[in-house]
């Protein structure tokens, strides 16, 4: 078992290489799928539950998928509203936006948080706007 780790070590270095940086970088859930799919499916080649080669192919094809569907992302605006949404307003014009809130799935104290991160206060009168992105993470525009 620790034979086929080693190897699966450096077969997993090329396939982030492969995969670019991307799927380490901007964690979108799409990025968070091939990670944990890779992972999961790596393991298999790891303890000896699946052959070898198959389980490296998989990896191999997973990291292809990956590739194109960022390179479509990267193309076309409609697929990747598609697959990764589009930026949503929680808090505009001193108010925040309750419908767009539920819409996200965050409260208030979500939105304090991230503004706290990312504008490193917590007096919302020096907000302009807050977004939930992409990704997930709540960023803020100062006035």
């Amino acid at each position: 078992m620790s034979s086929r780790g080693v190897v699966m070590f450096f077969i997993a270095l090329l396939l982030i290489r492969a995969s670019g940086r991307r799927s380490f970088g901007v964690r979108t859930p799409l990025d968070n799928i091939i990670t944990i799919s890779l992972g999961a499916v790596m393991s298999r080649a790891i303890v000896g539950a699946s052959a070898f080669v198959p389980v490296v192919v998989c990896c191999f094809v997973i990291v292809l998928l990956h590739r194109l569907f960022g390179w479509l992302i990267a193309h076309s605006k409609a697929f990747g509203r598609f697959i990764e949404g589009d930026k949503m307003v929680l808090f505009d014009k001193g108010k925040f936006r309750d419908e767009e809130m539920k819409r996200a799935l965050v409260c208030q104290e979500d939105i304090m948080q991230g503004v706290r991160k990312s504008a490193m206060t917590e007096d919302m009168g020096l907000i302009e706007k807050v977004y939930i992105e992409r990704n997930g993470e709540i960023s803020s525009i100062e006035k």
